[in-house]
């Protein structure tokens, strides 16, 4: 149960490293009830730079704990 959890959150970093507009437009229903303007909201290319680099700061971790997840079975 603990590898598919994680295989999901390498789903998702990889998807954050490789297309973070994908992520952006998945949340933005969450936004309704607080944002007045989505478009306002979404990030530059500089955001969205930063958003793959932390994108890939959470893929490497989480690529770890998989490693180190299968290695303890």
């Amino acid at each position: 149960m603990v590898t598919a959890i994680l295989c999901v959150f390498l789903l998702i970093g990889l998807v954050q490293v490789v297309r973070p507009q994908l992520l952006w437009r998945a949340n933005r229903p969450l936004q309704r009830p607080f944002v007045r303007d989505y478009d306002a909201t979404e990030p530059t290319g500089k955001g969205y730079l930063v958003m793959r680099i932390s994108g890939a700061v959470f893929l490497g971790a989480a690529l770890w704990m998989l490693v180190q997840n299968l290695q303890g079975q």
